[in-house]
């Protein structure tokens, strides 16, 4: 027996990885930070105010500006490929707004601004279009957790208006902006429902953060209802919200009056949510001691509980999935991110560079970057289980027929 454990010694855990960049620069807690869904840029804002652009290949500055005077400091930031060279602010001075990406960096003014009467915790969420780039070298995971294979790439089609979601002026409210013309479109649930006073959600308390998803439809009678009608003939907006009671509501704005479901897979207030690639599932966090990953049953308009993973410290501040649908990840109040396999919801790794508590994190559209921020006024930058190459892919393929 000794001998055999001589030969065949027990495998060491590989140490967790050190960061590949951390980026310094600000002078305050840093609340938000995201890539840039096509250009080499990362966007951080803190709670000073300042909203900063990196480049991610040098790791410098590129340029900064006081997005968000006073007190209220920077509490969120957006980018998509919607919104193309622009990209999205939100301040607890109870505004939003649009900041034009220029050579030399962001305008030095806002291109627009929108008022929304928005003072809490609560972040606001572009709307998220199913994605186009996942496809043979990533397996889809369905509802149930099973890892689909796709053979094609779907092609994204780009419809109707830019949306955001933002948490309304009465606390339980979501507001559906549409962002290029700065109008609002929808209240959920809608400011006219009978007994709003009365409303379910009223004793839900308010949504510390929002989840757009835009699922494509094949019916053309899915829209009718809609005013949006040239919009919904290939989707229906759905929105995903959580609550200070720890439930997660689905909406469709076709109904704004009632939530299409809810569940409450957290004990205490629920702070983060994240959807996948496909919008077929994701990954929540909250204030208590645990992660939950679920399913969507889009047919049923329900929620599949998948994982339910048990933490040692309580607190998650963020959620992210790469966009290959093979990772996730989550930021904790315990200075710690932790990564996991999406797919199987088993531990991956546990980063633990930050001396603060961990804000958000999010990943590269190219899956190649993870970024995390923290109230230690750092963003880190981490290169994880980097996503096979076509030609990996190709030459994985050839062997499997060899053999």
């Amino acid at each position: 027996m000794a001998l055999a454990e001589a030969e065949n010694p027990p495998r060491r855990r590989r140490p967790a990885p050190d960061p590949v960049a951390v980026l310094r620069g600000h002078r305050a807690a840093v609340n938000d930070v995201c890539f840039h869904p096509s250009l080499p840029l990362i966007f951080s804002g803190a709670a000073d105010g300042e909203l900063r652009v990196w480049d991610t290949a040098s790791h410098r500055t590129v340029s900064s500006v006081w997005a968000h005077g006073g007190s209220a400091g920077v509490y969120s930031v957006a980018a998509s490929t919607r919104l193309g060279n622009k990209i999205i602010s939100q301040g607890r001075d109870g505004s939003c707004k649009c900041w034009e990406i220029e050579e030399a960096g962001l305008s030095r003014r806002a291109l627009y601004t929108i008022r929304t009467s928005t003072y809490h915790f609560c972040k606001m969420s572009l709307v998220k279009s199913t994605c186009s780039t996942c496809c043979t070298q990533s397996g889809l995971i369905s509802a149930t957790g099973d890892i689909e294979s796709q053979s094609t790439v779907t092609e994204e089609r780009e419809l109707g208006p830019n949306i955001m979601a933002i948490a309304g002026q009465e606390s339980s409210q979501v507001e559906l902006w549409d962002i290029d013309n700065a109008i609002k479109v929808t209240c959920l649930p809608e400011t006219g429902s009978a007994n709003l006073a009365d409303h379910p959600t009223k004793q839900r308390g308010s949504s510390p953060q929002l989840l757009l998803r835009k699922k494509q439809e094949l019916d053309d009678k899915l829209g009718a209802a809609l005013d949006y009608a040239w919009l919904c003939k290939l989707s229906s907006l759905v929105v995903q919200l959580i609550y200070e009671d720890g439930s997660t509501l689905l909406w469709d704005v076709r109904n704004p009056g009632l939530p299409v479901s809810s569940v409450k897979y957290h004990s205490e207030s629920a702070l983060s949510i994240a959807i996948d690639g496909l919008c077929n599932g994701g990954i929540s966090g909250g204030a208590d001691d645990k992660i939950v990953m679920f399913g969507l049953d889009h047919q049923k308009g329900a929620f599949i509980l998948r994982e339910e993973i048990k933490l040692e410290r309580p607190g998650i501040a963020g959620t992210a999935i790469r966009p290959d649908n093979k990772i996730a990840a989550t930021a904790g109040w315990d200075h710690r991110i932790r990564v996991y396999s999406y797919s199987k919801g088993n531990a991956l790794a546990v980063l633990k560079y930050h001396s603060a508590s961990c804000n958000a994190v999010t990943f590269s559209s190219d899956s190649k970057l993870l970024a995390s921020c923290s109230a230690d006024t750092t963003v880190a930058l981490w290169e994880l289980y980097p996503p096979k190459t076509d030609s990996q892919v190709g030459l994985k393929t050839r062997d499997e027929i060899s053999q």
